[in-house]
C-alpha cells in the first residue's frame, strides 16, 4: 500500500521559513517523479515544484522560484519542500505527489495535505 504523509505545516509570519516533509512508503522513491502542489483557499490546486526521478532536474512555479527548494532523501524515503521568504499568498494546503518514472500523465499517488498559513 502506497502512502504519502506530509508534515511540517503551520502558522508563520511573512518573511519566515518553513520546511515541509513528505514521508513516502510502498514505492521506491528513486523510481518516481516527485512533486508538490498547493491549493489556496477558494482556488484550484496548482503546481508548485517537481523533482524528476533521476534527481537531477527540478521545476518551479514562477511564483515560488528562488524561494522554494524541492529535495529528497532516498535513504529516508522522504521528499522535502524548503520554503523561504514566505508571503501571505503562499497560504494554502500543500500536497506531495508521486508518479512512476517516465509517466507523463497525472500523478498516481497523493498525500493528505498540510496546511501552511502565512500572516502579514
Amino acid at each position: 500500500q502506497v502512502q504519502l504523509v506530509e508534515s511540517g505545516g503551520g502558522l508563520v509570519q511573512a518573511g519566515d521559513s518553513l520546511r515541509l516533509s513528505c514521508a513516502v512508503s510502498g514505492v521506491t522513491l528513486s523510481w518516481h517523479d516527485l512533486a508538490w502542489f498547493r491549493q489556496p483557499p477558494g482556488k484550484e490546486r496548482e503546481f508548485v515544484s517537481r523533482l524528476n526521478w533521476l534527481g537531477g532536474s527540478t521545476n518551479y512555479a514562477d511564483s515560488v522560484k528562488g524561494r522554494f527548494t524541492i529535495s529528497r532523501d532516498n535513504a529516508k524515503n522522504t521528499v522535502y519542500l524548503q520554503m523561504t521568504n514566505l508571503k501571505p499568498e503562499d497560504t494554502a494546503v500543500y500536497y506531495c505527489a508521486a508518479r512512476a518514472r517516465l509517466n507523463t500523465g497525472p500523478y498516481d499517488y497523493w498525500g493528505q495535505g498540510a496546511q501552511v498559513t502565512v500572516s502579514s
